[in-house]
């Protein structure tokens, strides 16, 4: 079986009649979010599902019982995120140690990972409860920062760990070690590493490569570097990946996901390395990924089915 859905028939064999607890997250400032929340909340306890909003989401549809996203993901059978890319990466870092699907729904941005659109969401769900859906295994990076020999940051992310200089116009010295073999050093603006699911974020705008979510492989994309020559890497999955910040500058930060950020000084170690969970996303209907990436970047005219003629 395909590696990219080694899940699905173990999540489909109870998932009709185990799926009773359901979280919901939703972006608040997405203009369709409360008319969204008020028809699928009564939608789901009218089918007698139990469901658990966290207080932003609450706080659209005037409901006083609200949870934290932890608590919220480590109860519910089945997490529903309304929003983007940024909606779905806040819930990712605490649901991904509990197994539990999350079906992303795109309320109106780019959303690589919120692939379901609203016209989709119902007849999706339907088929959801009734154990019909496939799942992806996504990678995620656990990320630490050691500070003379204590470790002071430890925190786990889907797409990508950013280093990256501050107002400071001047570019940042970098040295590199995977799995303890010196790889090279980089003068420039910052280092991306991301995984696959990141390659379509901040690398891909540093011109790193697409990566399929189903490889085995991260990627190292440098910052407008110093010297041309030095351009994005992959490299195993099963890396253990070290950063050593060797300029004296204070003003250099290390960003997660692109929603936490962390202060990087001189001689900190930055060590990355693919955490032992997945997340599982559950996939659109009918939509492979060539065809997302299609119709979020915008590629070509020509369709499937003018392709298959010829």
């Amino acid at each position: 079986m395909n590696e990219l859905y080694q899940c699905v028939n173990k999540f489909n064999e109870t998932a009709g009649d185990e799926v009773k607890k359901i979280g919901v997250f939703c972006k608040p400032k997405a203009p369709s979010a409360t008319g969204t929340l008020s028809k699928l909340v009564p939608w789901l306890r009218e089918r007698d599902y139990q469901v658990f909003l966290d207080t932003a989401t609450a706080t659209l549809i005037n409901e006083t019982s609200s949870q934290e996203k932890g608590e919220i993901s480590q109860q519910a059978d089945l997490l529903i995120v309304l929003g983007g890319n940024g909606t779905l990466l806040s819930v990712a870092r605490t649901a991904h140690p509990h197994d539990v699907p999350i079906l992303a729904v795109n309320l109106g941005s780019l959303g690589f990972l919120a692939e379901i659109s609203l016209d989709e969401l119902y007849p999706t769900l339907e088929n959801i409860l009734a154990g019909k859906f496939e799942v992806e295994n996504r990678m995620l990076l656990n990320a630490c920062i050691w500070r003379n020999g204590s470790k002071v940051e430890d925190h786990n992310v889907l797409n990508d760990v950013v280093i990256n200089k501050g107002v400071v116009a001047r570019v940042i010295n970098l040295q590199v070690l995977v799995n303890g073999q010196y790889m090279t050093s980089y003068r420039a603006d910052g280092l991306i590493i991301a995984t696959p699911t990141g390659s379509t974020a901040y690398s891909l705008s540093a011109g790193g490569p697409i990566i399929h979510p189903s490889m085995h492989t991260l990627v190292l994309s440098p910052i407008c570097p110093f010297t041309l020559t030095n351009r994005s890497i992959l490299i195993p999955d099963q890396s253990i990946i070290q950063v050593k910040l060797v300029t004296e500058y204070d003003d250099v930060r290390i960003t997660l996901d692109g929603q936490e950020g962390y202060d990087m000084k001189a001689e900190d170690i930055l060590e990355i390395q693919k955490t032992k969970t997945t997340l599982q996303l559950i996939r659109g209907p009918k939509k492979n990924y060539y065809q997302i990436l299609r119709e979020k970047l915008h590629w070509g005219t020509q369709n499937e089915e003018g392709i298959a003629k010829k």
